[in-house]
């Protein structure tokens, strides 16, 4: 039979291993004190996330088997927006007044440090504001006599609840704390934020990434349950496929042209293939715009416009190349040889239809995390999606209608 300690640490293991959703499903059988001693243990943002998956009254009866202080942090986080530092904040601990002496701030150190881990110590007004930093060696090679107050660092550096996780990783990027103090705008300290957890959650954010692209939930994981993954996953399948139809009904009003020239459509493919590449490549460097907190709305049009350009300059060195293959292809056509105006013809098709084609790919990789984003939704979310079915549409309409217009 496990210990209850071997027991606990398997059961941070799997909880470790799931979304929120689905870690909660595991506390069903917990006692509530097991269940607030696992969340007390794990990323506080997460912890929150497994709450709120809780019905009211487990939720409720977690809080009372926790400590006060921590029960009190989890309501204080859930209260402010995702990915923001208020929803990563642990209770603030070792929290001391200015006149506190030496002695007495290590004694309660000793007891404190039996339930928490303790890295520094936080001095603070009557009123709460944060006024320095108590650091360990300074504390033990303190005389007796001195007060904390003498030995703290003075305005110290600390984050807000309502920063961005982004932009508090810009701003810990040079200091690399273990620890960092929360204040709100009073600068009263409201929490205590650790470095792990920063590193941690912006490691989540940015692995979720390429499934959202497609439409893969940030909270499934490799332990999802098959059920959860296609409920997660299916709704952004019938969304492709709605958007294929459009891609086909477009395809299929050019039947007749197709009929024609038959060797349009082995080059149907590989036109998609391109713009669909290209438009991926802008999509891809303006999301890593958003996530490093580089975009800058102000600059969208210029922005737009460099990525058309690359574009079409990208389709226009492509666009020879395949513009050559054309005409090598219909050339060795034996059974419906073509004859030299019309392989001519059919490059220049090709020629035009990829340079517009990735052009037009470029444009729409820059703008559709934009939508998003000025939609309210995060700009990541199943753009891959939205991106292919513009390109798709773009290059195939524009071949067929070329070919439609100027082969005969």
């Amino acid at each position: 039979m496990p210990s209850d300690d071997t027991s606990l640490e398997g059961l941070l293991g799997q909880v470790a291993h799931r979304g929120p959703r689905d870690a909660a499903l595991l506390f069903r059988d917990e006692p509530d004190e097991r269940v607030a001693l696992v969340l007390r243990r794990i990323n506080p943002d997460k912890a929150v996330q497994i709450l709120w998956n809780f019905s009211d009254e487990k939720r409720a009866t977690v809080f009372q088997a926790a400590p006060p202080e921590w029960a009190q942090q989890w309501l204080r986080n859930h209260e402010f927006p995702e990915n923001t530092i208020g929803r990563m904040m642990d209770p603030p601990v070792a929290v001391f007044g200015p006149e506190t002496l030496v002695p007495t701030a290590i004694e309660q150190i000793r007891e404190l440090v039996k339930k928490a881990f303790i890295t520094y110590g936080f001095v603070v007004d009557a009123d709460g504001k944060l006024l320095g930093i108590l650091v360990m060696r300074e504390l033990m090679l303190a005389s007796p006599q001195q007060t904390l107050g003498e030995l703290i660092l003075r305005n110290p550096f600390y984050l807000t609840p309502q920063m961005p996780l982004m932009d508090a990783m810009k701003a810990v990027l040079s200091r690399h704390y273990p620890v960092y103090p929360v204040c709100d705008n009073s600068g009263k300290l409201v929490g205590l934020v650790r470095g792990q957890t920063l590193f941690e959650k912006q490691a989540i954010e940015i692995s979720a990434q390429a499934g959202a692209m497609v439409g893969v939930e940030k909270e499934e994981r490799l332990a999802t349950p098959w059920s959860r993954s296609l409920k997660y996953r299916h709704p952004w399948l019938q969304i492709n496929l709605t958007t294929a139809f459009i891609t086909g009904a477009v395809v299929s009003g050019f039947s007749d042209t197709i009929n024609r020239s038959i060797v349009l459509a082995a080059f149907l493919p590989i036109l998609a293939s391109q713009a669909s590449n290209t438009g991926c490549q802008a999509l891809a460097v303006v999301l890593r715009g958003f996530t490093l907190g580089e975009f800058d709305k102000r600059k969208s049009k210029s922005l737009i416009a460099k990525e058309g350009l690359v574009g079409l300059l990208n389709g226009i060195l492509v666009g020879v190349v395949a513009a050559f293959g054309m005409f090598i292809f219909a050339t060795l056509q034996k059974s419906n040889p073509a004859p030299l105006e019309k392989k001519l013809m059919l490059s220049a098709v090709i020629f035009i239809a990829i340079s517009v084609s990735c052009m037009v790919a470029g444009i729409a990789g820059a703008i559709v995390p934009m939508i998003l984003e000025a939609l309210g939704f995060d700009p990541v979310t199943a753009s891959s999606i939205f991106l292919t079915t513009a390109t798709d549409i773009t290059s195939m309409g524009t071949m067929l209608a070329l070919a439609a217009l100027l082969v005969k």
